[in-house]
């Protein structure tokens, strides 16, 4: 009979307990500064350009190759009548996110600090269901930079 009661008295402290897990979808668990997702290029604001003036550094860094740059003349060039120093721009830029590791070497080999790691759940979370739709291209690329959607540290 004490065994019983025993028993019955651990049952019901498991009862009264705060459940220990998290509503997930609903309520996301703060991200590590040190974390990282998917590479993501950064937007000037002030010149209305990407910052990647399409040097290859990233391209020929990469491990696994799953990215594909091509550059064009800066149309906004001082030397056009713009307001813009970088001679060259991106025309075409794809990342493969299906392939990539997600190693940052790409951010650590660009000189012009022009990628970045986006940290933000949204970063995080890319289930499809084709892989095909995990090729980034430029617009989807600049998007959450542009539209300020991620943290000032992941710029920084």
């Amino acid at each position: 009979m004490k065994g019983i009661l025993r028993s019955m008295g651990v049952t019901f402290s498991a009862f009264l307990r705060k459940p220990v897990t998290r509503p997930y979808p609903d309520i996301h668990k703060k991200l590590p500064e040190t974390g990282r997702a998917f590479p993501i290029l950064l937007w000037d604001q002030s010149h209305t350009e990407p910052y990647c003036t399409g040097c290859h550094a990233c391209e020929r860094a990469c491990p696994v190759e799953c990215m594909s740059v091509i550059m064009k003349d800066n149309p906004n060039h001082i030397n056009n009548g713009g307001t813009s120093k970088r001679k060259k721009i991106i025309d075409k830029f794809w990342i493969d996110y299906a392939r990539c590791m997600r190693c940052n070497i790409c951010v650590e080999a660009c000189n012009f600090e022009a990628i970045a790691m986006n940290n933000t759940w949204s970063g995080h979370e890319t289930s499809v269901y084709d892989r095909k739709d995990l090729i980034m291209d430029l617009p989807q690329l600049l998007a959450q930079h542009r539209s300020g959607n991620i943290d000032e540290w992941v710029t920084s």
